[in-house]
């Protein structure tokens, strides 16, 4: 049997071979649009059990097997298999744009909305149906027929361009190796860091030590580096990726194949397309269309508030580092391949700690257990290893996990891949694998859900040879807090108390608050009462001193100026890009981002920069327009945390604020609006006051 087709459990992934995703996708596109030839000719008057129900359950099949290959093409990238996905993608992106603009489909959905049987749904099921109509008119149901086919075709399109986007992206980080035989350039880079570098030239045969743009490698060197020259080296190369500047990529000058501008360009070009088709001024409006925010002005004047806010905590940072560097480090000069490593050299300075002192106190070993306990005592639930040999995974580095309650049933499962490696994507993520759903098949519902289950996964440095014996990996507090934003996600999805697919966990959740349970987690990186339990010296085993941990505390807001205004400037450029700049004009993406650095950065980077080629949260993901969604999610989550910091008893993991916080954020999923799960946890709407005071921006500086 094609592994893929086969839904009854876990993905077989030690199975799937890329000759099964075309015969998978043909069977279930096949199948699916014979099921919706014969809703489309029934005469009944549509129920949710004869029409909502039968294409959920096909569009679920279709979900999941396309969930795995789309998965395997993120961790364990080949040729052949991303062959395979860019043949399959368009097929699978018009299965589901012709649904879109089914006006059979869409009147029947009217029908239902309009009929008895819709007030005696459940709120949830009520909910679907909303959307599937709002779907549907964004989809492009109401345009002519000519009209149609070409936004069919737009959409075809702009996946085929996403995916490039990012294989682009894959090949050119990959391309780049910096190779040192002199260990005599590389003071001040950590031991392990260099330990992994050696590991790398060795596998290549070769001597010396090796350096990739995969953060794990990259992030240290620019952090601790002595030398200058490597330094900007590395900041050359990875800020030139995929770009017309990547030499690295095409060490023959010919950068065409994998230069990223035009390929902005046209993506630009056919979202502006697309929004004028359904009636809209501008992109941004079609993407804010299903989110809290409802206007680009609202979202605008938000960024440009706290960006307010903000840029005399930035300058105050710049110039605190300018003066640091040309006091300390003989740095008249201070370039943007010197920002990271002046930056630690004034933490340690000023702090009295180091990031590489911290990161001995974070082994895997002792992280995880110390973010499973937490979440076990602010939900009561329970989470266990599942043993390797009894499942199929696509790698060794990755595990899963079982989630059960106090009573020993179980909840849901999650994957883990935590290390970076070649044909693996960059960055953190969180992807759904399996949703909650009532699958029937018994009268008692509680006997028949499906249990969720989710994809974790970020870019951490693995284990590494330490004498005779493999140190357990180690993770910089930074990495700890990527570590808990996703498994925040995960929560989400996992924890979910809702049986209808649509709006189970992650889904139907305003994109713009789907970020409250993760920034949320990463709140409790900060409490000593979470941080004495979690934090285990990687050698002797201690817990961190408390005085480490006051150090950290103290330096917690070090630059959040110039953090947050980086953010906002992403932001920025990401909603102006999609609101009031013409792609058919003059003007290029890049020199639009420089616009908004002249207007909002305190620090600019070198004119060889090319950001916005790298930017695959906007190019080849899902946040087009919606970038500023980690602000405006950053402050649902610090204002809710905030109930957590007020708990009488003086200690915030409290399972009374925490069963609360599961009851009416993670488990309705996207059954009700944000708003109404965030002023029913809350009990009022949400305030900017505690995300301000969480970034030591209150009052504002002298």
């Amino acid at each position: 049997m094609n592994p893929l087709l086969d839904f009854s459990g876990l993905p077989r992934f030690a199975e799937i071979r890329t000759e099964h995703i075309t015969p998978a996708v043909s069977q279930l596109l096949g199948d699916n649009r014979a099921l919706i030839g014969r809703i489309r000719q029934d005469t009944d008057l549509p129920t949710w059990d004869n029409f909502v129900q039968p294409m959920a359950d096909a569009n679920e099949r279709l979900s999941r097997a396309w969930g795995q290959v789309s998965h395997l093409n993120a961790v364990v990238n080949t040729p052949e298999l991303r062959e395979a996905y860019n043949a399959n993608l368009p097929l699978v992106t018009q299965y589901y744009a012709e649904l879109a603009q089914d006006q059979t489909l869409f009147e029947k959905f009217k029908e239902l909305r309009g009929g008895r049987e819709f007030e005696g749904l459940s709120a949830a099921r009520q909910k679907v149906i909303e959307n599937e109509l709002r779907d549907f008119r964004l989809g492009g149901a109401e345009l002519p027929a000519e009209k149609k086919a070409r936004f069919l075709q737009i959409q075809e399109e702009l996946s085929a361009l996403g995916s490039r986007f990012n294989d682009n992206l894959l090949d050119a980080t990959n391309a780049f190796v910096l190779h040192v035989e002199d260990a005599g350039e590389l003071s001040g880079i950590p031991d392990d860091v260099l330990q992994t570098a050696r590991e790398v030239a060795e596998r290549d045969n070769a001597a010396g030590w090796k350096f990739t743009l995969h953060a794990p490698s990259y992030l240290p060197l620019m952090q601790y580096a002595d030398n200058r020259e490597l330094r900007e080296k590395m900041y050359r190369a990875y800020s030139t990726r995929a770009s017309e500047l990547d030499t690295a990529a095409s060490p023959s000058g010919d950068t065409g194949n994998l230069d990223n501008t035009p390929l902005i360009a046209g993506i630009l070009e056919l979202r502006k397309e697309e929004a004028q088709l359904l009636g809209f001024e501008c992109y941004a409006e079609v993407s804010l269309a299903t989110k809290m925010a409802s206007t680009p002005a609202q979202v605008l004047d938000f960024l440009g508030e706290l960006a307010t806010k903000a840029r005399p905590y930035a300058e105050r940072d710049l110039k605190e580092l300018r003066q640091f560097a040309a006091a300390k480090l003989q740095l008249d000069t201070l370039e943007a391949w010197d920002l990271a490593y002046v930056s630690e050299k004034l933490r340690l300075e000023r702090y009295a700690f180091s990031e590489q002192e911290v990161k001995q106190y974070f082994p895997e070993t002792s992280v995880l257990p110390g973010m499973f306990g937490l979440v076990g005592n602010l939900y009561g639930i329970n989470i266990t290893p599942v043993e390797a040999t009894t499942i199929q995974l696509w790698h060794p580095d990755a595990k899963l996990f079982n989630i059960a309650d106090s009573e020993g049933k179980l909840i849901g499962r999650f994957y883990l891949d935590l290390y970076a490696r070649p044909g693996k994507r960059g960055g953190g993520w969180m992807d759904d694998a399996i949703s909650r759903r009532y699958v029937g098949g018994v009268d008692n519902r509680e006997y028949a859900v499906q249990a969720p289950v989710a994809y974790l996964n970020c870019n951490f440095s693995g284990p590494v040879s330490h004498g005779e014996k493999v140190r357990p990996a180690l993770f910089t507090h930074d990495e700890v807090i990527t570590l808990f934003h996703e498994f925040g996600h995960g929560l989400h999805h996992l924890l979910t108390r809702v049986d209808d697919l649509g709006v189970s966990g992650i889904h139907g959740v305003e994109w713009d608050a789907v970020e409250l349970p993760s920034q949320f987690m990463e709140n409790f990186c900060w409490e000593w009462e979470v941080i004495s339990r979690m934090a285990r010296h990687v050698d002797t085993g201690a817990s961190m001193p408390r005085e480490l941990f006051d150090k950290m505390l103290a330096g917690k807001n070090f630059q959040s100026g110039l953090q947050m205004l980086r953010q906002l400037e992403f932001a920025l450029f990401d909603m102006h890009l999609h609101f009031d700049f013409d792609p058919y004009g003059q003007k290029t993406a890049q020199q639009l981002l420089d616009e908004v650095r002249e207007q909002v950065a305190v620090i600019i980077p070198p004119g060889f920069n090319r950001f916005p080629n790298s930017f695959s949260h906007i190019f080849g993901g899902g946040y087009a327009a919606g970038y500023y969604s980690y602000k405006w999610a950053e402050v649902l989550s610090a204002d809710a945390y905030s109930m957590f910091e007020e708990n009488p008893a003086g200690t915030v993991v409290n399972s009374e604020t925490g069963l609360r916080f599961w009851k009416e954020i993670l488990a309705v999923g996207g059954s009700r609006p944000a708003l109404e799960s965030f002023i029913a946890f809350r009990g009022r709407e949400p305030e900017i006051n505690a995300l301000l005071r969480h970034n030591g921006m209150a009052p504002a500086p002298a």
